[in-house]
């Protein structure tokens, strides 16, 4: 089982740039596949990128391409988000997720574990 504890998230400027951040527990969090994914109020949780076992492969939804990167130290069970000019459409939950079928998926439910995730505002 693996344990998320994202932190990081804040109010920003619109143009301005926050990093998330993610801690995993478990000696096991090599084997995962890890994403993010956002919700704002009285929406679906969307995808927002994901990256695999090795750190490879990061893929993004086109609304953050160009803007936030993903990545993961395995050393230290950790992954980030940094997002950069950020926009107000980009204000809401965000949460990391863990996928231990390593797919890369973009669907929520084919991920197992979630953090309790952190809140990005950015005000126009």
């Amino acid at each position: 089982q693996v344990q998320l504890v994202e932190s990081g998230g804040g109010l920003v400027q619109a143009g301005g740039s926050l990093r998330l951040s993610c801690a995993a527990s478990g000696r096991t969090f090599k084997n995962y596949a890890m994403g993010w994914f956002r919700q704002a109020p009285g929406k679906e949780r969307e995808f927002v990128a994901a990256i695999s076992r090795s750190g490879g492969s990061p893929y993004y939804v086109d609304s953050v391409k160009g803007r936030f990167t993903i990545s993961r130290d395995n050393a230290k069970n950790t992954v980030t988000l940094q997002m950069n000019s950020l926009k107000p459409e980009d204000t809401a939950v965000y949460y990391c997720a863990a996928d231990r079928t390593s797919s890369l998926s973009s669907r929520p439910y084919d991920y197992d574990y979630w953090g309790q995730g952190t809140q990005v505002t950015v005000s126009s």
